[in-house]
């Protein structure tokens, strides 16, 4: 109990950072009055404008120090309260954003993540048994090369590929089609997501998969005249599984970082998409909301993981 506590009390402290360090960021960076009113904050000789620049500072808190102005902000967020957009005319909340783009970029990671488990398992299975043959090393230069790969260059060849030239997957996503219709043009930016996590996947499983092949349980199984099959999916797989399991989890970050530019490439309007035109605009409660999003779905997932650890192996908690 005290090791799960002290991990809880690790991931608040790390939110409070993030949050506090990219709220100073964007209110340092720019200014956030501009962003409100447009030319009119810098037009003080107006006595029409000097009204609305110091109605604006007081809605807005901004007639009030930094540090207080994150804690009315903190606090807001906490209740639930995220904000308004100020990039769009009529300040609609920033929550009606979330609400609109966050189940885009959760169908996507999700379909992202499950194609990278679901291709990476297999791979690694068949090139453990071949280490240093002729296939295993055209799986480590395949690997490398999809790792190695800019997402937005891998996005343009699946694009160029499967969808131009083969014609097998949309190019563009459409909010307002079927549910089905959305996971189908979800393929493309799923793929280029998941294949290099799938490498790094595969990688990470060949290497645990030698080991264990070398273990004295494995060499009584194949003694025992069992197939080769039957020792890798009954005998070697789970127990190699550990490594792999926690960078599952630790990848999400990346895999969140990586919808970003994807879903500009595809056109998928998700929080990726509505982090870049907020940034373009000096938008600070959305990039704020997002980045607050994306953070503390790294930090949860990655305390679900100490936790499964905690529970499958005790000695971590010491």
């Amino acid at each position: 109990m005290r090791y799960w506590l002290q991990r809880i009390v690790l991931a608040i402290t790390l939110l409070l950072a993030v949050s506090a360090l990219t709220f100073g960021a964007m209110n340092v960076l720019g200014d956030p009055l501009f962003n409100i009113l447009g030319p009119v904050a810098g037009d003080t000789g107006n006595p029409e404008s000097v009204v609305k620049i110091e109605a604006a500072k007081q809605q807005y808190h901004l007639d009030r120090a930094l540090p207080v102005r994150y804690g009315i902000w903190l606090s807001d967020m906490l209740h639930g309260d995220l904000g308004v957009q100020f990039g769009k005319d009529g300040r609609p909340p920033v929550s009606n954003l979330i609400k609109e783009r966050i189940p885009r970029t959760g169908l996507l990671l999700l379909m992202a993540e499950f194609a990278a488990v679901v291709i990476a398992v297999p791979w690694a299975l068949f090139v453990a048994p071949r280490a240093n043959k002729g296939l295993d090393k055209v799986s480590t230069a395949g690997s490398f090369l999809l790792v190695a790969l800019p997402n937005f260059a891998l996005a343009v060849m699946l694009k160029y590929i499967l969808g131009i030239k083969l014609g097998w997957f949309p190019l563009t996503f459409n909010a307002k089609d079927p549910f089905l219709s959305r996971m189908n043009q979800l393929v493309l930016p799923a793929l280029t997501i998941a294949l290099p996590a799938a490498a790094v996947y595969q990688r990470l499983l060949r290497t645990d998969l030698l080991s264990t092949l070398q273990e004295d349980f494995i060499l009584k199984a194949r003694s025992m005249g069992l197939s080769r099959s039957r020792v890798l999916f009954r005998h070697a797989l789970r127990p190699s599984l550990f490594s792999f399991v926690t960078v599952v989890g630790l990848n999400t970050g990346a895999l969140i970082g990586g919808s970003i530019v994807v879903e500009t490439v595809f056109r998928v309007p998700g929080l990726g998409s509505s982090l870049v035109e907020a940034v373009l605009r000096n938008d600070f409660p959305v990039v704020l909301a997002i980045v607050m999003i994306v953070a503390t779905t790294f930090v949860v997932i990655n305390l679900l993981v100490d936790v499964g650890y905690s529970i499958i192996d005790p000695r971590v908690r010491r």
